[in-house]
């Protein structure tokens, strides 16, 4: 008698695969259009990824619907300002020290009447008299708050108008985006966490309006729709590298135009700090998630009621991941504007820095960490070059027409949607064959 035992084929592990591919289209842009074009998709793409790693931790990690991912981004964006740009001492001199003054008061207000609260009897006069202190202090605040904003302003509003930064190197901003925005968090976490998780996805799209608000409209803080430009960088700037003769001398080496190879070399380096955060983070979330504190956040995420019927503290571990994903979505939106060097408070919008996000994170795979860089990575490249592979498509469909053919302008007219309708079709496709997403959660 014969046996013949068969062996099913082991399948190959996909996020190889996966990332492969990536690095293929990356470097088919570059072949095809231009490295420049290439590396700049490759940049924007890491950023975006570190955004989803964010928002992964949150939801994938503990089921936390956030969806205020873009006023988390622009507090990043704020702390390349106050932490990088160099201080305007005229508007110092103006109005700096009664802004530092009101300030003080209009925080100490808010903080003495959290310290009152408590200690006064429970009666009718508990509420009068809190209100009453708090409307004192509002006055006081804002009667020193208001001529302080006026002078600073009118300090050569065309070029300055603001307080500056504190002028330290570029790179001290990141951890600082992170901060704010992990103190943003922790503010809307401590309210609205241990409610329904309808309550937090309002409360984080509230904060998100409220931060997008004030850097349009405190202009002393971010100079408001005047934006700020020339932030400091943690690159050399290209023309400097033009004129340096050992970079001239590495271009004449290799015959490349020293025009187009300085701007190349300063994505390189950018592209570097990226990817060296990136797997700083990833690191980082791999070991929490294998270790005892990430299999009970899965726990508790998977079932609430029987995590705090055995003791766990749900609430309280819902406020540090929330605030550990907002500090995360933070440092990206630090990197975000140092990469553009300016600070433009209109280009945060929801469609780009919420929805987008989310679909990253849904199409790379909730609760998996190399799935939301994946997914951060894909959707950025077809967000950036579906546009001009659909004009591509869209000229060669027509190209028997005439020039002056209606139907042809009007397609033309049209190719700016492929783009919505492209992350639409992604987002159905993805959700009806792997509902899980590309790289499922292990």
């Amino acid at each position: 008698m014969t046996h013949t035992s068969t062996h099913s084929a082991k399948p190959l592990p996909r996020a190889p695969l996966y990332f492969a591919a990536m690095a293929a289209l990356i470097i088919g842009v570059g072949v095809l259009q231009s490295w420049n074009s290439a590396l700049a998709i490759l940049n924007m793409g890491l950023i975006s990824a570190i955004m989803a790693l964010g928002v992964n931790l949150q939801w994938g990690y503990a089921g936390l619907f956030n969806v205020g991912i873009m006023g988390f981004t622009a507090l990043g964006g704020l702390a390349v300002v106050l932490t990088a740009m160099p201080p305007v001492p005229a508007a110092w001199a103006a109005g700096g020290g009664r802004m530092i003054v009101a300030l003080i008061v209009g925080l100490g207000s808010i903080v003495g009447a959290v310290l009152i609260y408590p200690r006064l009897p429970k009666t009718r006069v508990r509420g009068l008299f809190l209100t009453a202190f708090l409307v004192v202090g509002f006055f006081i605040y804002r009667t020193l708050f208001d001529p302080a904003v006026a002078a600073i302003e009118a300090v050569d509003a065309s070029t300055a108008g603001y307080l500056g930064g504190m002028g330290l190197p570029v790179l001290l901003a990141w951890p600082v985006g992170a901060l704010l925005a992990a103190g943003a968090a922790w503010i809307v976490a401590k309210t609205a966490l241990g409610l329904r998780s309808d309550y937090l996805a309002i409360a984080t799209l509230g904060i998100a309006e409220i931060i997008l608000a004030v850097l349009k409209n405190e202009d002393w803080l971010s100079r408001g729709v005047k934006n700020v430009n020339g932030l400091p960088r943690p690159v050399p700037y290209e023309i400097d590298l033009q004129q340096s003769e050992w970079f001239l001398s590495l271009m004449a080496k290799i015959g490349a135009d020293p025009v187009i190879g300085s701007s190349i070399f300063v994505k390189l380096l950018y592209a570097g700090f990226f990817l060296a955060v990136i797997g700083i983070i990833v690191l980082a979330m791999e070991l929490a998630l294998k270790s005892p504190w990430g299999r009970m956040m899965r726990a508790i995420r998977d079932n609430e009621v029987a995590s705090e019927a055995m003791g766990k503290d749900v609430t309280g571990r819902h406020l540090q991941i929330f605030v550990l994903g907002a500090a995360i979505i933070g440092f990206a939106g630090a990197m975000m504007t140092t990469l553009d060097g300016q600070l433009t408070p209109t280009t945060y919008q929801p469609l780009r820095y919420t929805f987008l996000v989310w679909v990253m994170v849904i199409v790379g795979g909730s609760g998996n960490n190399w799935g939301a860089v994946l997914g951060g990575m894909l959707i950025w490249f077809l967000w950036v070059e579906v546009e001009p592979i659909g004009g591509w498509i869209v000229s060669v469909l027509t190209s028997g027409l005439a020039e002056d053919s209606a139907l042809k302008a009007g397609l033309m007219e049209r190719v700016a949607y492929m783009r919505y309708l492209t992350m639409g079709v992604i987002l159905l496709v993805v959700l009806r064959f792997s509902p899980r997403g590309l790289l499922p959660e292990k």
